[in-house]
Parts: C-alpha cells; sequence; structure tokens
C-alpha cells in the first residue's frame, strides 16, 4: 500500500463521519418537531457504512491481497428511518394533541445523538492525523532522497 492510498482511505473516512455528524445535528434540530410535510412528527435517522475494496494495480498491492486480504476504505451505505414507535406525551395545549390531550414526539434520543456526534468528532480527529502523517512519512522520504 503506498501512502496516496492511505490518504485515499482516510479521506474517505472523513466523508463518512462528517455524514455521521451532519445527521446526528439533523436529529438533535428536530427534536421536538411534531409535524413535517410528511405529516406526522419526525422521524430520526442513523447512518449505515459499508466497507468497500480499494483498487489496488501493481504487483506488490496483488501479493499483498493475497496474504493479507483486500485493502478496504469506507462509504455511507444508506441512511435510515429509525423504526422505533414514536413518544407520546401529555400536553393537552399542544396544536397537534389528539382528543386525549396526547402528542406523538420523535423518539430522538438526545444523549445518544450527543455520543455519536462526539464519537463521530473522535473518528474525524483520527482521520485528520492519519493524513497528516502520510503527509510527514512522504516529505521524509523526499528529504532521504536528497
Amino acid at each position: 500500500m503506498n501512502l496516496m492510498t492511505a490518504v485515499r482511505i482516510s479521506a474517505a473516512g472523513l466523508s463518512a463521519e462528517r455524514t455521521r455528524v451532519n445527521v446526528a445535528s439533523m436529529n438533535l434540530a428536530n427534536a421536538h418537531v411534531t409535524r413535517t410535510v410528511d405529516g406526522g412528527p419526525y422521524k430520526p435517522k442513523s447512518v449505515v457504512f459499508k466497507a468497500v475494496p480499494m483498487d489496488q494495480p501493481g504487483p506488490f498491492s496483488q501479493a499483498l491481497d493475497r496474504n493479507m486480504g483486500a485493502i478496504e476504505s469506507v462509504t455511507v451505505d444508506k441512511v435510515v428511518d429509525d423504526p422505533d414507535p414514536f413518544v407520546q406525551v401529555y400536553d393537552p395545549s399542544h396544536p397537534d394533541a389528539d382528543e386525549n390531550g396526547m402528542v406523538l414526539m420523535p423518539n430522538v434520543n438526545v444523549m445518544e445523538q450527543m455520543v455519536d456526534l462526539m464519537s463521530a468528532q473522535r473518528a474525524y480527529e483520527a482521520g485528520v492525523t492519519a493524513i497528516g502523517t502520510a503527509k510527514a512519512m512522504t516529505a521524509k522520504a523526499l528529504e532521504i532522497g536528497r
């Protein structure tokens, strides 16, 4: 694996984690939305990642694939709606309350979304560090060649 492959894998991870941050932020922003364009409360979303093989031309990379398995990167496979039911809250003064005073609220778990944001932030930082390390290794290799 060359250093540019390491950078491409890290960049793919950064892109995937950015999507995860965006989805968690959207879930937090809509945690109290009881009426959407589709009608009904907001449905929280989750990101599903998928490993994808990297194209590795050359005899060394082919030998590495045979002996260690294919080099894989990550991509966002899909963004799915949370299947959990809505939360019923008693609030007879709410405009979306039914005849019994119950309002259907999104099932957004704020703590879970904050943990997801923090985890994505740490993964993003790790990807940036990996790119920085690959950059430093490339600079040192060029320096040796002088």
